[in-house]
């Protein structure tokens, strides 16, 4: 039997782990798929080729899924996630020199996201006193979990992302680079690059995203729903290629076989020990050596990660009526919901979904209830959009 030919594109990103282990080491051909995988640098590139079926399927982040649905910022997709390709894995890292001044501005652990908040208030405040530039972060795109995440946490503080620092777009393998030659101060952005930063002498994590958000879906496995509805054969093996991929890389005898796959050149580029350390949780956080580890800093299968989760998709949707991108509407978050399919998760592996998390828990504000979004944004004292 001839296998069916696809093109899908990543981001080299540890959260694309899935989809190269599936390809790589064979899951996708054993599903009847003839994958090849497509390297991008800019998640633009990726959303505009998924769009215009360059690419049959995609490594994406997840709110740019829900504002292709939407026709936000571009033009209108319907795309729909079958599979989560990610929970948490983003971290937000500093510069050496706003380390410090977020060190000797806390009044507590700097560990503590609310603690780092309050300490980022006061450094702007003394920065604009003196009529200092702004701080600048980066963030990986305008509909990003790495945009959302940043103005969640510098909210908490009463930081507004939109008046007292400055957040630009960067591609996730340019961060790097932006914040050595001194282009930006910060940045959020998922593995490996925040591991780079710190063995190059260059950056200090400071939050692991799990800090701030418990159970944070981060990227999604996205096919056209036109697309979806007329290859449900192909989706649902690409979905079982998928589980298979996530279940093996997330057996600890596997790990060093799954990072040196996935550091090679054509996929993500980086020392397989970098990639390894982001696998296992325990990662290198300051340039002196010190290490912080996490069970939960990536999530690839495990705690019901794969299984697209819609509770997560309208914590999304909020944050982009929170900060100004699009007004809240009922039919609006029942699609933005709807982007994410358990319903083709549990079809296609025969309805395991077992380990599910639908709750979503973060440090500050109330708890988030998908029926009352407009209430959950009103408790906030810093956005765009509440109502």
């Amino acid at each position: 039997m001839t296998a069916h030919p696809l093109h899908i594109g990543f981001i080299p990103l540890v959260d694309a782990a899935a989809l190269i282990v599936a390809a790589d080491k064979g899951f996708t051909r054993n599903e009847g798929l003839d994958v090849t995988l497509v390297r991008e640098v800019s998640w633009s590139n990726v959303r505009d080729k998924l769009n215009i079926g360059l690419f049959d399927a995609a490594h994406l982040i997840a709110p740019v899924a829900i504002a292709s649905t939407l026709g936000l910022g571009h033009v209108k997709v319907p795309i729909i996630a079958p599979f989560g390709l990610g929970v948490n894995g983003n971290a937000i890292t500093v510069s050496p020199a706003l380390h410090v001044a977020l060190s000797d501005a806390a009044e507590g652990d700097i560990l503590d996201p609310m603690v780092s908040a309050r300490a980022l208030a006061r450094v702007v405040a003394e920065r604009k006193a003196r009529g200092a530039d702004p701080l600048t972060f980066g963030m990986t795109f305008p509909f990003s979990t790495h945009n959302y995440h940043l103005r969640f946490w510098m909210a908490a503080g009463g930081v507004d992302p939109d008046e007292d620092v400055r957040l630009v777009v960067l591609p996730p393998p340019y961060m790097v680079d932006s914040l050595a030659n001194g282009h930006v101060d910060a940045f959020c952005v998922g593995a490996p690059w925040n591991s780079v930063a710190v063995d190059l002498g260059i950056g200090h994590i400071l939050h692991f995203v799990s800090d701030i958000l418990v159970h944070a879906a981060e990227k999604v496995l996205a096919v056209r729903q036109i697309w979806a509805d007329k290859h449900p054969d192909v989706v649902a093996a690409l979905v079982r290629a998928a589980v298979k991929a996530a279940e093996f890389i997330e057996d600890p005898a596997n790990r060093t076989e799954a990072a040196h796959i996935l550091a090679q050149p054509e996929r993500i580029g980086v020392d397989a020990e970098v990639i390894q350390r982001t696998l296992t949780g325990r990662l290198k956080i300051s340039p002196d050596g010190a290490f912080r580890e996490s069970a939960r800093y990536l999530l690839v299968g495990r705690e019901g990660a794969g299984r697209p989760d819609p509770v997560q998709a309208a914590w999304l949707y909020a944050q982009m009526v929170r900060w100004g991108q699009t007004a809240l509407s009922p039919e609006a978050l029942k699609t933005a919901m709807g982007v994410f399919r358990p319903d083709l998760y549990d079809a296609a592996v025969g309805g395991r979904g077992d380990g599910q998390v639908s709750t979503f828990s973060a440090f500050a504000g109330p708890a988030f209830d998908p029926l009352d979004v407009g209430g959950y944004l009103a408790s906030f004292e810093v956005g765009r959009g509440v109502p």
